[in-house]
């Protein structure tokens, strides 16, 4: 039988950081989609493109490592 040790994120400012900037990406990402959507891409595809960007800012906004990061546009952003 395996022990299943339960893990939590340990993260270093440095790997804080470029969680937070890589947020910041699909914030920037999703506002484009929103307003903006690329003429190349069919619906389906932006909505596909918006889906799984929101997904991941409700993935990160619910690591328990954020110290003083300002969520208002990631929270913003998923609220669409």
């Amino acid at each position: 039988m395996t022990d299943e040790i339960a893990t939590t994120d340990v993260k270093t400012e440095e790997e804080i950081a470029q969680d937070y900037s890589a947020m910041q990406d699909s914030v920037n990402l999703l506002d484009e989609m929103r307003t903006n959507p690329p003429e190349d891409m069919t619906d389906e595809e932006v909505a596909d493109t918006i889906s799984r960007n929101v997904e991941h800012l409700e993935i990160m906004v619910a690591k328990d490592y954020w110290t003083d990061e300002d969520m208002t546009e990631v929270n913003a952003a998923i609220a669409g």
